[in-house]
């Protein structure tokens, strides 16, 4: 199989363009270019650039001397998820893998990124130092007083809206639309862009299903999620698909079929002095 190495570079290509597409949070995915790659197989290295202010100007000595550096974190990925698919064999290895293709796209849309998505939203929920705020939000006006509050809180932390994701439970933005007012129409205005989030995929707390049918299920902790802004300059999100394994029905031990082995492996966090740039907003206790 001379050509193997060659189609998981493809595949894997192929699975994340249909993961960007498919995800309601990929929006957060931070610049593919400045990450590298870490010294273990589960490890990436992520930029922070910290710098000095500014200081008084000296009309003799002219200029403070100060300093910019950009340093590289090694970060452990905390999400390492993967699937074996068997398909049946046919004349070549390109036709099984149209097939695999078809089947895995598929598999992306309905398995992977909802399972991504709802990992990603517990575990900004639960990062300690973010803003959170809870309580029953029963009709228009009370959502609109609580995007008004996350407003605010994002703002007088020197946060910038227009860098903010709103990602919003379906019922909670059809509620301030219905209102059709000015003042609704503001609260939904500035953001970087407004996301509507099925309610299976926002809790603050899941679990991963570790064998079987996999999957994740809510814990039994876990709150509902109304809405959740996250600033794109906050979030630290990565993530990976790759087919690592092709292999053929003649080394196949089980079945007349070609195995390919999907692995996603990611970590989501938040840099330690823009937390308040994610504000998340549960039901009640």
């Amino acid at each position: 199989m001379a050509n193997s190495i060659t189609l998981r570079k493809q595949y894997s290509t192929m699975l994340d363009l249909v993961y960007k597409k498919s995800s309601l949070t990929s929006v957060l995915d931070g610049p593919s270019d400045l990450i590298r790659e870490g010294a273990n197989a589960n490890e990436i290295l992520i930029p922070k650039m910290s710098m000095q202010g500014l200081a008084n100007y000296d009309k003799s000595a002219g200029y403070v001397n100060g300093d910019v550096t950009l340093d590289y974190e090694t970060v452990k990925c905390t999400y390492d998820r993967g699937r074996k698919f068997n398909v049946d064999a046919m004349d070549n290895i390109e036709s099984a893998g149209v097939a695999f293709g078809r089947l895995a796209g598929e598999f992306i849309r309905t398995q992977v990124v909802p399972e991504l998505d709802a990992w990603r939203f517990s575990q900004y929920a639960q990062i300690s130092g973010i803003t959170s705020a809870n309580g029953a939000l029963a009709d228009g006006k009370a959502t609109l007083a609580a995007l008004r509050a996350a407003r605010n809180a994002i703002e007088d932390a020197e946060g910038d809206v227009s860098t903010c994701y709103l990602f919003i439970n379906p019922a909670l933005v059809g509620m301030v639309e219905d209102l059709d007012t000015t003042a609704s129409k503001r609260a939904l205005d500035g953001w970087a862009g407004i996301i509507r989030v099925p309610s299976a995929r926002f809790y603050t707390k899941i679990d991963l299903t570790a064998n079987g049918a996999g999957g994740f299920v809510r814990n039994t902790q876990g709150k509902a999620i109304n809405f959740m802004a996250i600033d794109r300059n906050a979030a630290i999100q990565y993530q990976k698909h790759t087919v690592p394994k092709i292999i053929s029905p003649d080394q196949n031990q089980s079945a007349d079929a070609y195995m390919y082995a999907y692995r996603t492996v990611g970590m989501c966090d938040a840099y330690k002095n823009k937390l308040k740039g994610i504000y998340c907003h549960h039901v009640g206790e």
